[in-house]
């Protein structure tokens, strides 16, 4: 099975042209599920380009049985779909002061989509993971130089023992009901879902069992929160809304004014939502919709009143069920991750 060819970049909002790093346009967000034209690309490297008939995933380590896996062997294992709101981790970098290096994503580094492939628990369950392994790391294709490392660098991440076999933890072989276009990993990507985007390795190669903590690249220089105080690893996503109706510099009626939007967390599910119309700290109650599963975001959506014709703010901030709220700013950090602080919305009402 062949991969469809790579998304039209006029669809996406282009970041970075080359690696491709692209973010999804603004109206695309206000679907509950992003159609796959639209769904963000982040790229660290070149996307290699995989025979989908030849490549196979080593499965190895701290196992009682390792093996390789080709493709039509994976295809035909038991397969799993699941709905799920994945981000970037630099999301919203460029809003962070002062702006950190990296790519300066705004607002559309994040998706919804409908993944659809095979448990990694499967797999391990066949290779039979040893008791004293403590995580699983999963690498790509994809490799390449980084100025602050000496030879190529191949992407890896690990997960602990317990994330990797969760059911919802997938090779993904679909997005949206299609196979995966080669920007977003085909043949095979992971998906771990909760987590920021890094977790969920492209153009998977191979997967490994370790029985002490994985030092690589992208576990221990990258995707890390780095202050002058301290630094700890970039794993589930924070608590963080977004307004998607009306948009940034609409101008709209006065009569009563809706205004909708999502929310998510990798930490627990959204309980509640809050809306400020205007300046000061006077919060309302949004009312929730039902998320499309347990790790896709939230619906919710306020209709109130404007006092007049003029320029308001619109605000949204989120609360998780395990007490996490979105906060006004974010903690700076040198690479930039996490910001999941409250977003501003500019409207003319006339």
């Amino acid at each position: 099975m062949s991969a469809p060819p790579d998304p039209n970049t006029d669809t996406l909002v282009v970041v970075k042209p080359s690696p491709l790093n692209a973010e999804t346009p603004t109206p695309a967000l206000a679907a509950e599920v992003t159609p796959s034209r639209h769904v963000y690309v982040r790229s660290n490297f070149a996307h290699p380009q995989l025979d989908d008939g030849a490549h196979r995933i080593a499965v190895g380590g701290a196992v009682h049985s390792p093996f390789a896996i080709d493709m039509s062997e994976l295809r035909a294992l038991p397969m799993h779909t699941v709905v799920a709101t994945m981000e970037c981790a630099g999301n919203d970098r460029s809003s962070m002061r002062p702006p950190p290096p990296g790519e300066l994503w705004r607002s559309g580094a994040v998706s919804t989509a409908r993944w659809t492939g095979v448990p990694l628990a499967a797999v391990l369950e066949r290779a039979g993971v040893h008791t004293e392994a403590v995580e699983i790391l999963v690498e790509g294709a994809d490799a390449g130089p980084r100025e602050d490392s000496v030879g190529p660098v191949t992407f890896g991440r690990a997960l602990p023992v317990a994330d990797a076999l969760q059911p919802d933890t997938l090779l993904a072989m679909m997005m949206n009901g299609e196979p995966l276009a080669r920007p977003h990993g085909a043949p095979v990507r992971l998906i771990v879902p909760g987590w920021y985007g890094m977790a969920s390795v492209k153009w998977v190669t191979r997967i490994e069992a370790l029985t002490t903590p994985y030092r690589g690249y992208f576990q221990r220089k990258r995707y890390v929160y780095e202050d002058a105080s301290a630094t700890s690893p970039v794993t589930r996503m924070r608590v963080k809304s977004m307004i998607v109706s009306p948009e940034d510099g609409d101008v709209v009626a006065s009569a009563p004014l809706l205004v909708q939007g999502w929310a998510w967390s990798g930490a627990a599910p959204i309980v509640r939502v809050e809306v400020a119309i205007g300046g000061g700290d006077t919060w309302r109650d949004a009312q929730l919709g039902a998320a499309a599963s347990t790790h896709a975001w939230t619906p919710w959506e306020l209709q109130c009143d404007v006092p007049q014709p003029g320029r308001y703010a619109l605000r949204s901030r989120a609360t998780d069920g395990a007490g996490n709220v979105q906060p006004d700013a974010a903690r700076w950090n040198r690479h930039g991750y996490g910001n999941n602080a409250v977003r501003t919305v500019i409207i003319d009402v006339r």
